[in-house]
């Protein structure tokens, strides 16, 4: 990425919808396949965003969220890619913005560089060797105001802290860590947090009209309807791994995956289990109808360079049809694709799992299917950290026809952990990583 005072594009506002219709990213990159044996997998296409300056695409959404961007330009888009309709276009959602660790006093500070960054769900063009930026839509909460990605309560989540870790910055209820996005036939969005864990429902013009919470959360002095509509036992979730996949079944039904094993009934047995859930919305009867175990193969097995089991994590759920999902189980550096089918038999929703005293809790099981758990079953569909071509941290899959996927990762706004991220100046040092599509055929189709 460029530096922040070179080469750095401008944002143009439509005058009648008050957004950027055309933020106008494009950086050319090889459109070509990459070569692969007839039969396998292989990436038939790429496309990368160009550089726009965080302050500037922020500001043109709400004037004045940002003052300082500190050189960091938009990114963080690949936390989910969803169709939009047209050929070569999609709707995706950043995080919540920028942030990183940095080591004090033996422990670790969650860093946010540009607190007053607002996540937004933004509509991109994929033509040739670009990504281009059609429009973008701030969340905001009922009064307008920016929703922000900053933590929501101190003893639950991660205390902020400025971009050197050295100045704590205040907790906001309305902050939204948001990662996986759906769009309903009114025209409305669906997007899941990992604060919470919540699902929210998103007005077409990104105002929140509801946030679903666990039962208990007891979150306070948020700017929008707050209901706790979801299992209590999901305030076990670890943190920083709340639900980051969505998926969006025929009929409208929602299902939603937890990244990673709970921390049930403590951290060192979430750490080391292979077994997450999923858990199916009904947004007619607004509740959730059904709870599925869902279980990682070996981390060793997802990505052969990595032996810690907590590493693993679902980034993206996909249907490919009325009951059956495309689930990502991934590394920061690996990936592979399981297809599995949603049975009426293997809802757990209600039983003891759900019951945060049962011991051994369901993350314990080492062989859940064992204790008489129905644990869905899974068929491999692609391992895509064998697919040359496939960059690093896929967050987010698409199902652009029956044979061929959209990818989309997460390049982290271009940030990096540590003290290093910034130079003197408090600038960033960019880590090259840039936001790329991808395409990637299967020759059998799902």
């Amino acid at each position: 990425m460029s530096p922040y005072a070179a080469g750095r594009r401008s944002v143009h506002r439509s005058v009648a919808a008050g957004v950027p219709l055309a933020l106008l990213a494009a950086l050319a990159v090889a459109g070509t396949a990459v070569g692969a044996p007839s039969g396998e997998a292989r990436v038939t296409g790429s496309a990368t965003l160009g550089d726009i300056p965080l302050g500037t695409f922020s500001n043109a959404l709400l004037p004045g969220t940002v003052g300082d961007d500190r050189s960091v330009d938009l990114g963080g888009i690949g936390s989910d890619i969803y169709p939009a309709g047209r050929k070569g276009e999609f709707w995706t959602v950043t995080d919540r913005g920028p942030n990183g660790q940095i080591k004090v006093a033996g422990g670790k500070r969650r860093t946010f560089p540009v607190p007053g960054f607002d996540p937004a769900i933004v509509k991109i063009r994929v033509s040739g060797g670009t990504v281009k930026v059609l429009d973008a839509i701030p969340i905001t909460t009922s009064s307008g105001k920016p929703v922000t990605g900053l933590s929501n309560q101190k003893g639950r989540d991660e205390a902020p802290y400025s971009y050197d870790a050295k100045t704590p910055l205040s907790y906001n209820p309305n902050g939204l860590d948001t990662e996986g996005i759906v769009r309903a036939e009114d025209g409305s969005f669906w997007l899941v947090d990992e604060y919470g864990p919540s699902l929210i429902h998103v007005s077409a013009r990104g105002k929140i009209l509801t946030r679903y919470v666990p039962k208990g959360l007891a979150l306070t002095g948020a700017d929008y309807r707050v209901v706790e509509a979801l299992p209590a036992v999901l305030l076990h979730r670890k943190i920083n791994r709340g639900f980051e996949g969505l998926a969006q079944l025929p009929g409208g039904e929602l299902v939603m995956a937890v990244q990673s094993p709970l921390s049930l009934p403590d951290t060192d047995a979430g750490e080391a289990s292979l077994t997450t859930r999923l858990l199916r919305f009904s947004t007619k009867k607004r509740a959730v109808t059904a709870e599925y175990a869902y279980r990682f193969d070996p981390v060793n097995v997802v990505d052969p360079s990595e032996d810690d089991t907590s590493e693993l994590k679902i980034s993206s759920v996909v249907a490919v049809g009325r009951d059956r999902l495309l689930v990502e189980e991934r590394t920061d550096k690996a990936a592979r694709l399981q297809v599995v089918k949603l049975t009426r038999g293997a809802d757990v929703l209600g039983d003891k799992w759900d019951d945060d005293t049962t011991s051994p809790s369901l993350e314990q099981l080492d062989d859940p299917a064992a204790s008489g758990v129905p644990v869905l079953r899974k068929r491999l569909v692609v391992d895509l950290g064998a697919v040359k071509g496939v960059p690093g941290k896929i967050e987010g899959v698409a199902r652009v026809d029956h044979d061929t996927l959209a990818l989309i990762n997460d390049n982290d706004f271009g940030m990096t952990d540590g003290p290093e991220a910034f130079d003197a100046q408090g600038r960033l040092v960019d880590s090259g990583i840039e936001t790329t599509v991808t395409y990637v055929r299967l020759p059998r189709g799902i």
